[in-house]
């Protein structure tokens, strides 16, 4: 057989900026898939604004480096001057592709990557609810000096159109999960922490306890279902809103204690239990019997994905993505927004029937193998990535010789 000349390509190197690593889905998804890419592909490098959340600790602990840059405000001259660092770094390290991840980290780092001459991806995974109308409109014109902007809904690709941005120079992959990170047993551990026997019902939310979440009506929801489930205990199970200074993280729990009294009012004080941040949500959600995702806005929730994983069936609001990976009746149940009679009577209807909620809790664990794997997201991004730079880099020919 004769000798087949193939060249030996040098990796893409891509820089993957965020403003810090907490706890959020977006923040999950950027340490899942910046640790994922193939080294062979790429050369993988990470920056931020500030350096702090309990994401870092993961990626530290893999040996990846992360360069903080430092920017707790955008009024800081400081800003400007760690923008021009970030160039001066983006051209000497040789990145091919900037991908930036949020409203400010996009603000910070597009500017930046465009001045070094790099290909810039934008990120925007949500529907833009925490953001007043100067920062949507600065978030249009920065993306305009994107050369991609990445979204992770259909839902969100729409609402960009609709706002005037170009729908040629966007592209939809949603998130990814790990799945085999839900296939080990339940531990019992939840039950156990909070003293809650086996028999009772366990209705939870998961995620950040912020605004826009829902969670006033999962709360009138809870007053409605344990009049007919009274063993049902409802859970909350995030951590409130927090805020850097300096190294320091600061939670701010004003919002919690209004949604604790809120329970108070309608009676269901002792039913609803805060369990604060869990690290062990992937063991702990096989003991839920139902969860719910109660979100007024969404782009793609990570936290419904997980359940879905794990095989627990789920009550969500047609929100957002969130349509896009439920069928109704199928593999989940899809309630309107705001809507806590209707959020209460899918939530008694799962109760009521558990062969029911097994079968959509089965469909809705497929649809996650079949479609929102971890797998795919890495695959489906590294062509991405490749599709944008114009080049693939040939390094020097090698000469491999097949035998007969």
């Amino acid at each position: 057989m004769p000798s087949r000349v193939t060249h030996s390509l040098l990796p893409i190197k891509v820089l993957k900026f965020v403003a810090a690593f907490g706890w959020g889905g977006t923040e999950r998804q950027f340490v899942n898939l910046g640790l994922g890419l193939e080294r062979s592909r790429f050369e993988v490098h990470f920056g931020c604004l500030r350096r702090f959340g309990m994401m870092l600790d993961e990626l530290e602990s893999s040996g990846v480096p992360v360069t903080d840059y430092g920017v707790s405000s955008f009024r800081s001259p400081r800003a400007i001057a760690a923008q021009f660092r970030l160039a001066r770094d983006i051209r000497r390290s040789g990145i091919d592709i900037v991908h930036a991840y949020g409203f400010s980290a996009n603000a910070f780092a597009i500017p930046a990557a465009k001045l070094a001459g790099a290909k810039v991806v934008a990120s925007i995974r949500d529907m833009g609810v925490y953001l007043s109308p100067a920062k949507l409109r600065a978030q249009r014109w920065i993306c305009k000096l994107a050369d991609r902007v990445l979204v992770n809904a259909e839902a969100i690709k729409a609402w960009l159109v609709a706002a005037g941005y170009d729908g040629d120079r966007i592209t939809v992959i949603p998130n990814g999960i790990d799945v085999s990170r839900f296939e080990a047993p339940p531990s019992h551990r939840l039950r156990s922490d909070l003293g809650l026997t086996a028999d009772a019902p366990l209705v939870a939310v998961l995620g950040r306890i912020s605004g826009r979440k829902g969670l006033e009506d999962f709360i009138a929801a809870a007053s409605i279902v344990v009049s007919r489930f009274p063993s049902a205990r409802f859970l909350i199970i995030g951590e409130p809103s927090f805020s850097s200074r300096g190294q320091q993280i600061h939670v701010d729990e004003t919002y919690t204690n209004e949604l604790k009294a809120l329970a108070e009012r309608h009676g269901v004080k002792d039913r609803v239990i805060f369990t604060g941040f869990r690290s062990d949500v992937a063991r702990i959600l096989q003991e839920l019997t139902v969860s719910v995702l109660p979100s007024l806005s969404e782009g793609l929730s990570n936290t419904l994905l997980e359940s879905m994983a794990a095989g627990v069936p789920v009550v969500a609001t047609r929100v957002g993505g969130t349509a896009e990976v439920i069928r109704d009746s199928e593999n989940g149940l899809l309630v309107p927004p705001s809507d806590p009679e209707a959020l209460a009577e899918s939530i008694s209807r799962l109760l009521h029937a558990p062969e029911f909620a097994a079968r959509l809790a089965a469909a809705g664990r497929q649809r996650i193998i079949d479609r929102y794997s971890m797998a795919r997201l890495i695959e489906d991004t590294s062509r991405f990535y490749e599709s944008i730079v114009d080049y693939r880099k040939a390094g020097v020919p090698q000469i491999v010789r097949m035998d007969a």
